[in-house]
């Protein structure tokens, strides 16, 4: 019986659609987190150009090197344009059947989540608000949750987010922006580990900031429900460790052409729980030649056990 009270309520059904599906024999699973950049297949007010279709098949072979079994999106356009992306990677060999697709306040990018696995449960983030200065905002790109079934003995939840860039708006600090999008997440996250201390979650998506942040900071946590962080690197042989700090390895996620800088901003984080199944020799951040044709991200990725320790 799992440890973790994910329930078996539906247990006959998801074992037929097991031995139809073939998850029943996942021993391993890997979750990514991709930014696709302006993955959009028609222009908006904001965004006039779409997505070449250079740019889209340099998506593909990014997903397709990482090979996902779940995958979480960002900058993803509307539900056409997330269609098409299933399908054309569908043609390539790569079938996600499974998809959960969430619009927030920001009506031209959004973010989503694409499994092979079966998703059990949503429960979509929307119309999230906070003050700033006496002023109301909604978080923009809101957030997606999903519990997905890996086996009949196996589950977990996958929230993915995209919080607030670091682009100046004349609304309000994009920082305090940022950060109560943060701690409007990090609630989430306390709600489900209250409800259960050894859950199995996995936050991860584009936070657009640096682990030293506050944003950051708050999304962790701190504590017993403290999330690790898989700080995945190149696979480039780098292993030598340079205390008191992390390794030395090429972390970096995301280029930023306006200040000529790179830097770590995509996360893959996990509950304590989770954190138990973590294959860390298998986690990494994607090298691929001409990534940048794709998106001014790189794809990150964690491998699991599909059993609870």
């Amino acid at each position: 019986m799992n440890r973790r009270g994910n329930g078996f309520g539906c247990l006959l059904f998801l074992c037929a659609l097991a031995l139809g599906s073939g998850w029943l024999q996942a021993q391993t699973f890997r979750v990514a987190t991709y930014n696709v950049e302006n993955y959009l297949d028609h222009p908006t007010e904001s965004r006039p150009r779409p997505k070449s279709s250079e740019a889209r098949a340099r998506v593909r072979e990014s997903i397709r090197a990482v090979n996902p079994d779940v995958l979480a999106l960002q900058e993803m356009g509307g539900v056409s344009a997330l269609q098409e992306l299933c399908d054309s990677l569908k043609s390539d060999g790569l079938d996600f059947p499974y998809r959960e697709h969430v619009s927030g306040f920001d009506t031209n990018i959004h973010v989503a989540i694409l499994s092979r696995f079966p998703i059990t449960a949503r429960r979509p983030h929307t119309n999230d608000s906070f003050l700033l200065a006496g002023r109301r905002f909604r978080v923009s790109r809101g957030f997606a949750e999903v519990d997905i079934q890996v086996n009949p003995n196996y589950s977990f939840t996958l929230i993915t987010a995209h919080l607030k860039s670091k682009r100046p708006v004349p609304e309000a600090d994009e920082t305090e922006e940022r950060l109560a999008e943060a701690r409007i997440l990090r609630g989430i996250i306390d709600a489900r580990l209250a409800a259960n201390p050894a859950a199995n979650l996995v936050v991860a998506g584009d936070f657009n900031d640096t682990k030293d942040s506050a944003s950051i900071k708050a999304v962790i946590g701190r504590g017993k429900s403290k999330l690790v962080d898989t700080r995945p690197a190149e696979c480039n042989g780098d292993r030598t460790p340079n205390p008191p700090f992390e390794p030395r390895t090429i972390t970096w996620t995301h280029y930023y052409g306006k200040e000529d800088t790179y830097s770590r901003i995509d996360y893959i984080l996990l509950s304590p729980g989770m954190a138990r199944e973590w294959v860390p020799v298998e986690t990494y951040v994607l090298t691929l030649p001409d990534w940048g044709v794709a998106s001014d991200h790189r794809p990150v990725v964690a491998t699991f056990e599909a059993a609870d320790r």
